[in-house]
C-alpha cells in the first residue's frame, strides 16, 4: 500500500471514530429540537420535521438555568484556584527533591486518585458536619473536589516541572536569586502551559461534578447545573426533549471553553504536561 493510500485510510478511520464518538452529542441536540410525538417515532428521524428552537429559552427560564450555571462556574473556579495554589507547590517539590520518601509520597498521591467519589463522600460528609464546614455548602463542595482532583493535577504538573532543566535554576541561584525567586521568575513561566492544561481539565471536571454537589448542597439556589439536570428525572419522566435541551445548554459552555482553548491545550500537551 502506498503512502498516500495509507494516509487516506487512516483519515477515513479517524473520521469514522470521530463520528461514532460525537454521535451521542449530536443526538442530544437533535432530540431537544423534536416534538413529543416525533421523539418516539419508529424508525427515528435524524433531523426534526419542525425544529422547536423555542425550547431552549423556555427551559432556560423555566428551570432558572442562569443560577445553576453560575453556581457551577463558582464551584469549578473555586476548585481550580485552590488546586492551582496548593498543587503547583506540591508538584514542584515532588519534581525537584527526589528521594525515597518523595517517591512514597507520590505513590500515596496516586492512590488517592483511584478512590471513587461515591466512596469518599461518607467520610467527607461526616468530617464537614463535625467541623461546621457543611454550613457553607459551596465551600464544602469546593474542598471535596480539591481533595479528589489534587492528585490528578499534581501528577500532570510534576511532569511539566521535570521537563524544565535544573541548570536554569542553578544559574539563577548563582546570580543571587533565592530558591523562591528562581521558582517565580524562571520555572513558573516555563511551566505555565502545563499548569494551564491541568487547570482546564480540572475546571471541566469540576463543572460537571455531581456526587459531592448532590450530597452536600441541599439549598436549590446553591446547586450546580448537574444537580439541576437530575431534578428532571423521575419514575414517570417522558419529557426527553426538555431534558436534552437542559443538557445542551449545560454542556455547550464546556464545549465552547475547550474549542477556544484548544491551541493552549495542544501546546501544553506537547510541552510535556502529559508526558
Amino acid at each position: 500500500m502506498s503512502e498516500t493510500n495509507r494516509n487516506r485510510l487512516l483519515l477515513a478511520v479517524a473520521l469514522l471514530l470521530a463520528a461514532i464518538y460525537l454521535f451521542p452529542l449530536y443526538w442530544m441536540y437533535i432530540t431537544a429540537l423534536k416534538t413529543g410525538s416525533e421523539m418516539f417515532r419508529t424508525p427515528p428521524s435524524f433531523w426534526p420535521d419542525d425544529p422547536q428552537w423555542s425550547i431552549f429559552p423556555f427551559v432556560f427560564q423555566l428551570k432558572g438555568m442562569g443560577l445553576f450555571l453560575w453556581n457551577s462556574t463558582v464551584i469549578a473556579s473555586g476548585s481550580v484556584a485552590l488546586i492551582a495554589v496548593l498543587g503547583t507547590g506540591a508538584a514542584y517539590v515532588l519534581a525537584r527533591y527526589r528521594n525515597v520518601w518523595v517517591d512514597v509520597g507520590l505513590f500515596l498521591v496516586l492512590m488517592l486518585q483511584v478512590l471513587p467519589a461515591s466512596l469518599m463522600i461518607t467520610p467527607i460528609f461526616v468530617l464537614f458536619t463535625l467541623t461546621g464546614i457543611l454550613d457553607y455548602p459551596r465551600m464544602a463542595v469546593i474542598l471535596a473536589i480539591a481533595a479528589k482532583s489534587m492528585p490528578f493535577f499534581i501528577v500532570l504538573v510534576r511532569a511539566t516541572f521535570m521537563s524544565v532543566p535544573m541548570e536554569l535554576e542553578e544559574a539563577a541561584l548563582v546570580d543571587g536569586n533565592s530558591r523562591v525567586g528562581a521558582f517565580w521568575s524562571i520555572v513558573l513561566p516555563l511551566a505555565r502551559n502545563g499548569i494551564l492544561v491541568a487547570a482546564i481539565l480540572i475546571f471541566m471536571q469540576a463543572f460537571g461534578e455531581f456526587v459531592y454537589s448532590k450530597s452536600l448542597i441541599q439549598e436549590i439556589e446553591l446547586q450546580p447545573s448537574s444537580v439541576g439536570l437530575n431534578a428532571f428525572m423521575g419514575p414517570n419522566t417522558n419529557e426527553w426533549n426538555r431534558i436534552m435541551a437542559f443538557a445542551s445548554i449545560y454542556v455547550t459552555p464546556i464545549l465552547a471553553t475547550f474549542v477556544l482553548l484548544q491551541r493552549r491545550i495542544v501546546s501544553g500537551l506537547t510541552s510535556g504536561a502529559l508526558k
